[in-house]
């Protein structure tokens, strides 16, 4: 079994406007900004805790104060999130897993298990049909639509995502499901699954525009 080597987040700069849009309303384009840099400093502060040669932010945008030392930043290709995702593997070699932004109750020990790679691929499924999380154990040899093409953010990508990987003669290791935060009845639910975080402690000082 191999050591995880790259341990890789994909994420957009929070900004009003660009981030968590469908969480408006109830909240402002800056409150939404701000649960979204309070689910983004949960992901990276996570992912830091997980044993990795890198620690890796792929980001649009440029880094903020909410950047902890210890996470390497290089910067998202053009194109859709299939040629994005892509190419944030492409740049890489060795035991290789990618996490999304969305999912600020994952823990170390939710992640830890994928330190040890005993399989060809490793795949988080979401509620809502996507992925959270994909591993490859050799990004180097991955063929070059294991990603690209796949459709994104509809229902179906997430079963898309893993025909392929099982379609490329790969052996596949199912994560547990976990909910993303879209809506704002997401952003509860996760809140309550892991309350003693920055994305929780946000969301309570936080008055949805229909109670204020």
């Amino acid at each position: 079994m191999s050591t995880l080597t790259n341990l890789l987040v994909i994420a957009k700069e929070p900004l009003p406007g660009r981030v968590k849009t469908r969480l408006t309303p109830p909240y402002t384009p800056a409150e939404a900004a701000l649960i979204a840099e309070a689910a983004l400093a949960d992901t990276l502060r996570t992912v830091l805790a997980v044993p990795a040669r890198r620690h890796v932010l792929v980001l649009e945008g440029r880094p903020g104060p909410w950047l902890p030392p210890g996470i390497d930043v290089v910067p998202q290709c053009a194109g859709g999130l299939d040629e994005r995702l892509a190419a944030a593997f492409a740049g890489c070699t060795g035991p290789t897993l990618l996490v999304g932004m969305d999912t600020p109750q994952i823990t170390p020990e939710l992640l830890c298990p994928v330190g040890h790679f005993d399989r060809d691929a490793w795949f988080g499924p979401a509620d809502d049909g996507g992925f959270w999380a994909l591993g490859l154990a050799a990004p180097e040899s991955a063929p070059p639509d294991l990603i690209r093409g796949v459709p994104m953010s509809v229902p179906e990508t997430g079963a898309v995502q893993r025909r392929r990987l099982v379609d490329a003669g790969l052996s596949v290791r199912d994560l547990p499901r976990l909910r993303d935060v879209d809506s704002a009845s997401d952003a509860a639910y996760v809140a309550a699954l892991a309350p003693h975080g920055r994305f929780a402690a946000t969301l309570r000082r936080l008055t949805p525009v229909g109670a204020r």
